[in-house]
């Protein structure tokens, strides 16, 4: 019997579970921006086209954040 056994082997890209850990960035911002743009438009109804306006503007600087996350293992991977 061998000394050392192995259990499980670690094979593919690593990359995959960086981006895995780096998604949780985005995800957690675009949860405050939805939910604090929701009490804003519940605080103050008039000034929803304004609200809307900024919470997409965060969601897609959150979103490119994710996207930038998904390239860089085949920018940077063997």
């Amino acid at each position: 019997m061998a000394a050392i056994e192995t259990l499980a082997a670690v094979t593919g890209s690593l990359g995959s579970i960086g981006y895995g850990l780096a998604a949780i960035g985005p995800g957690v911002g675009v949860g405050i921006i939805f939910g604090n743009g929701t009490q804003a438009l519940a605080r103050q109804p008039e000034a929803a086209g304004l609200i809307r306006a900024n919470q997409i503007l965060g969601f897609a600087f959150c979103e490119a954040l994710a996207l930038i996350g998904i390239v860089m293992p085949f920018v940077f991977g063997n």
